[in-house]
């Protein structure tokens, strides 16, 4: 049985994939922590994620659930998960990390604490959406260059990133396809008399609006007709599902920096 811990688990992300590894197999929650001072800390773990009592407590540590797991699954923040993972790695633990917002320094500096253990980093542990990065990919090879490209994510408001990871990834998908770099063409907004659109930038638009779990549209449109790939959350399930496959499946890795594609063979 694979032992998994939690971080930020008693978050909107972490108490889901709390709740469903519960009912999952092959795979249990063997602990969870948040930051020092959340008003959780110290509460029964099982309890404050809609269980019975179990003694188990949640911590204000990463390091004091770190003897019990074989693998943390990350939901928190770019700069967190960072500092989650340095301790991981030297504890030799494996990661799953589904936070947004890395710069490439952070990844980097990920991709070197991974060097002595293995770590999935996805902007989306969705398996649809990982699906729709290799229709992206195909789609933009496909069509060529007569085709515009915008991207058009729609999130809650509590989101406090933007655009989403997802969104970026996506845009990077189709960048790289055409043989560009995503910070030359991409463009974030429009407004005002800015000219006609050029055939190389990728646009990438934001929503935040109320409870929207997560939309991704990718446009193909050319003179005449269009393509649009949409992906639709309904609910964080996905997220969590995905993320606890991935955990099942990093701890007989290698050391080294994964994604979604490699857990799911579809690179």
């Amino acid at each position: 049985m694979i032992r998994a811990a939690v971080a930020g688990v008693a978050g909107r992300m972490g108490s889901r994939i709390a709740q469903i590894l519960g009912e999952s197999e092959g795979i249990e929650l063997s602990g969870g922590f948040e930051y020092s001072d959340h008003p959780l800390v110290g509460k029964d773990l099982a309890e404050a994620i809609g269980g019975a009592p179990t003694g188990r407590k949640i911590r204000g540590r990463i390091e004091e659930v770190l003897g019990d797991a074989e693998v943390v699954i990350d939901f928190t923040n770019a700069t967190s998960s960072l500092k989650h993972l340095q301790a991981a790695s030297a504890r030799g633990l494996h990661m799953v990390i589904g936070s947004t917002g890395f710069t490439p320094a952070q990844l980097e500096e990920a991709g070197k604490l991974a060097s002595s253990v293995s770590c999935v980093v996805s902007p989306n542990m969705s398996v649809g959406v990982n699906i729709l990065f290799k229709l992206v990919s195909e789609a933009t090879r496909l069509l060529g260059e007569d085709c515009d490209i915008e991207i058009i994510e729609a999130h809650h408001r509590f989101k406090k990133d933007a655009p989403s990871g997802t969104a970026l990834k996506l845009a990077q998908i189709a960048a790289a396809a055409r043989g560009r770099d995503l910070g030359e063409v991409g463009v974030y907004a429009r407004h005002g008399l800015i000219g006609e659109r050029t055939g190389e930038e990728i646009g990438i638009q934001t929503i935040r609006a109320g409870d929207i779990t997560g939309e991704h549209t990718v446009m193909f449109a050319s003179l005449g007709e269009r393509i649009e790939l949409v992906h639709k959350a309904h609910n964080r399930d996905n997220f969590a599902r995905g993320a606890i496959r991935a955990a099942k499946w990093v701890v007989t890795r290698p050391p080294g920096i994964y994604d979604m594609s490699d857990v799911l063979g579809i690179k």
